[in-house]
C-alpha cells in the first residue's frame, strides 16, 4: 500500500512537497493537511508520499545486488562444497569483518552523494549473511535422493540448482531478502538523516526525521508521521517476507529448456581389455575398483570387478549389505557418495571405451544411455513439483518438445507403467500417491529418455509383497518392449529367480562367481554362494532356524579339513 501511494503521489497528494506556507507552520493534522505541516509550512503528507519512491528505489538496488551475490554464493557453496565452499566462506568472513557504515560514508564522499553507489556497496557487504544461511539450507538437501535422481536423468548442475535446490531453499531466501530490505530502509534513512543523501529540500524520509528531531522540544508530533512510516515499512517487509515464504515454497515453477548431452568419443583409451567381451554385449565393465581415504588410510571398497551385460539381459548383483552392489552401480552412473572415488576401471558402450575415472564422460551417459531406479521411491521424487511436471522436465531435457507435447508424453509414460488414471496422477504431488505408485513413476521417469541400460537398486525392498510382484512383472514387460539391458541390485534370492537371467555374487567388494541363474541355484561353485543360498528364507522349512552365512562357511571349512 505504501508503495502504491508513493507511485501515485502526484495524484494523491494535495500539495506540492516543496510549497512553503510560513503562515501555517507546525500545524497538527486537519482536513486540509492530513498529517499537519512542518517548520516551513510544507504539507507533511505530501513530503512523506513523495519520499516513498527514492526510498524504495534504493531498497530495490540493494536487493538486486544481494540476490545476485548472496543467493548465488550460498547455493554454490552448499551444492558444490570443497574449494568453492572454502572460497565463499573466506569471502563472507571478509565482508562481515568490514565496517559497513564507514565504507558507505566513504563511498558517498567519493561518488558525490550517489545513493546508487551507497546501496550497491551495502548490497555487496550485506550479501554475506544471506549467503551463509542459504549455504546451510543447501547443505541439508544436496544429498537427497531426488537430487541424485535429477543427476541420473541427465540434468546439469545449473538446472538442478535452479529447478530442484532453489525451490527447497526459497523460504530462507525470501526471509533473508525481506530482512535485507528492512535494513536497507534503515540505512538509506540514516544516510538522508545525516544529510549525505539526496540534498534538501527534496522530500526524503530521513530528511523528515532530521527536521522532526530539531523540533522535538516544541513540536513532537512531527516525529510521528516521519518516523512512523519508516517503522511501519520495516514491519511490513517482515510480514511480507513471512507471507511470501508460506505461499512460494510450493508454487515456484519454471519450464526447463536444455539440449540432451552427447557422448564424446575418447580415443585415447585402449580397448585391449575388452577383447574377450561377447560381441552382443551392450555394456562391458573391466577392472572397476572403488576406494576411500588417502595414503595409508586408503581402503578398497570394490576390487577389480568385471562383467558383461548382453542386450535384453537382466544381470542380478547379489550379496550381503556392504558387499559393494550399490557402489558398483553408482560408480557406473558417476554418482559415488562423497569420500569415495573410482581408482581404476573402464567400460565399453556402443563400441566406445570410456575411462571410469573421467566423471565428465560418465555424466554424459546419465539419463541418455544409463538410467536408474532407486530403492526409496518417495525420496527420489521432488516434493515441490507435481508428478507430471517432473516427468515432463526429464522428457524436455532429452527431446525437443514443447510444454504440451511433453505433458502428453508424460501421461503416456504413466499409462505405460500401468497407472490407470494417468491424467489425475500427473496432477498430484508425491505425498498424494502410494509407495507402489511412486515406484511406477520412478520407472516411468527412468524410461523417458529410452536408455540402453537400466540400473535398479533394490526397487522392491520398500514395497509390500503384492506390490513387489507387480513391479517385477512390470520391469520384465518393459524390458522386453524396450529391449533394454537391466542391472538389478538385490539381496533377495527370490527376486533373482523371478527376474534375472544371470547373477553375479559379490563379497566385500570382490566378484566371486557369475553364472546363469539356473546354474547358480543348482550348481553353485563358490562356498560363499552356497552359504548365501542356505541362508535363503524362501526354501527354509517352517520352524527351522536358518544358518547364518558365517556358520555355513565355518561348517564347510571343517568338512573340508
Amino acid at each position: 500500500m505504501v508503495l502504491g501511494l508513493g507511485l501515485a503521489a502526484n495524484h494523491v497528494a494535495q500539495f506540492d512537497p516543496l510549497d512553503q506556507d510560513l503562515l501555517a507552520v507546525k500545524q497538527l493534522p486537519s482536513a486540509e493537511h492530513w498529517l499537519g505541516t512542518d517548520t516551513l509550512g510544507r504539507d507533511v503528507a505530501s513530503r512523506v508520499l513523495h519520499g516513498v519512491t527514492p526510498t524504495f528505489i534504493g531498497v530495490l538496488q540493494a536487493l538486486l545486488v544481494v540476490s545476485a551475490l548472496g543467493v548465488g554464493m550460498g547455493l554454490a557453496a552448499g551444492y558444490f562444497g570443497g574449494r568453492t565452499d572454502a572460497f565463499v566462506g573466506q569471502l563472507t568472513n571478509l565482508f562481515q569483518a568490514l565496517p559497513m557504515i564507514v565504507i558507505a560514508l566513504a563511498v558517498l564522499t567519493v561518488f558525490h552523494r550517489s545513493m546508487l553507489a551507497a546501496m550497491v556497496t551495502f548490497g555487496i557487504i550485506g550479501s554475506a549473511g544471506p549467503a551463509r544461511v542459504i549455504r546451510s539450507a543447501t547443505l541439508a538437501i544436496r544429498n537427497e535422493l531426488y537430487i541424485e535422481a535429477a543427476r541420473i536423468s541427465g540434468l546439469s548442475d545449473i538446472s538442478i540448482l535452479f529447478r530442484h535446490v532453489l525451490p527447497r531453499v526459497v523460504g530462507p531466501v525470501i526471509v533473508q531478502l525481506s530482512l535485507i530490505a528492512a535494513i536497507a530502509v534503515i540505512v538509506q534513512t540514516g544516510i538522508s538523516f545525516l544529510g549525505l543523501g539526496v540534498p534538501p529540500p527534496a522530500p526524503t524520509w530521513g530528511g523528515g526525521i532530521f527536521e522532526a528531531a530539531a523540533s522535538l522540544n516544541d513540536f513532537p508530533w512531527l516525529l510521528v508521521p516521519s518516523g512512523g512510516v519508516v517503522a511501519l515499512t520495516i514491519l511490513a517487509f517482515g510480514l511480507l517476507g513471512d507471507a511470501l515464504r508460506d505461499t512460494a515454497v510450493e508454487a515456484w515453477s519454471r519450464p526447463v529448456h536444455r539440449k540432451a548431452t552427447r557422448l564424446v568419443d575418447n580415443a585415447g583409451l585402449a580397448a585391449g581389455a575388452f577383447g574377450q567381451a561377447p560381441g552382443n554385449a551392450v555394456l562391458s565393465v573391466r577392472a572397476l575398483s572403488i576406494v576411500t581415504g588417502e595414503g595409508a588410510q586408503q581402503r578398497t571398497l570394490v576390487d577389480r570387478v568385471d562383467f558383461d551385460l548382453l542386450a535384453g539381459e537382466t544381470l542380478g548383483l547379489v550379496g550381503e549389505s556392504g558387499s559393494g552392489k550399490t557402489l558398483t552401480s553408482l560408480a557406473l552412473m558417476g554418482l559415488l557418495p562423497p569420500g569415495t572415488r573410482i581408482a581404476s576401471g573402464a567400460l565399453r558402450l556402443a563400441g566406445q571405451v570410456i575411462d571410469l575415472t573421467d566423471e565428465e564422460r560418465l555424466r554424459s551417459l546419465r539419463g541418455q544411455d544409463f538410467a536408474m531406479i532407486f530403492q526409496e521411491p518417495m525420496a527420489a521424487l521432488d516434493p515441490c513439483f507435481t508428478i507430471g511436471h517432473q516427468l515432463a522436465e526429464v522428457i524436455r531435457c532429452h527431446a525437443r518438445l514443447d510444454g504440451r507435447q511433453a505433458r502428453e508424453r508424460a501421461i503416456a509414460l504413466l499409462r505405460q507403467v500401468k497407472i490407470q488414471n494417468a491424467e489425475e496422477v500427473a496432477k498430484r504431488y508425491p505425498h498424494q500417491i502410494s509407495g507402489g505408485m511412486a515406484q511406477r513413476v520412478g520407472i516411468a521417469r527412468a524410461l523417458a529418455p529410452h536408455p540402453k541400460v537400466l540400473f535398479a537398486d533394490e526397487p522392491t525392498t520398500a514395497l509390500d509383497v503384492t506390490v513387489q510382484a507387480d513391479i517385477l512383472e512390470l520391469l520384465r514387460t518393459l524390458k522386453e518392449e524396450h529391449g533394454m539391458a537391466v542391472v538389478f541390485v538385490t539381496h533377495d534370492w527370490g527376486v533373482v529367480a523371478d527376474i534375472c537371467d544371470r547373477a553375479m555374487v559379490l563379497f566385500r567388494g570382490r566378484m566371486l562367481e557369475t553364472a546363469d541363474v539356473i546354474d547358480i541355484f543348482d550348481r553353485p561353485q563358490h562356498p560363499y554362494t552356497q552359504a548365501l543360498l542356505r541362508a535363503n528364507p524362501h526354501n527354509a522349512p517352517p520352524g527351522q532356524v536358518l544358518p547364518t552365512v558365517d556358520e555355513t562357511l565355518a561348517r564347510m571349512a571343517q568338512e573340508a579339513a
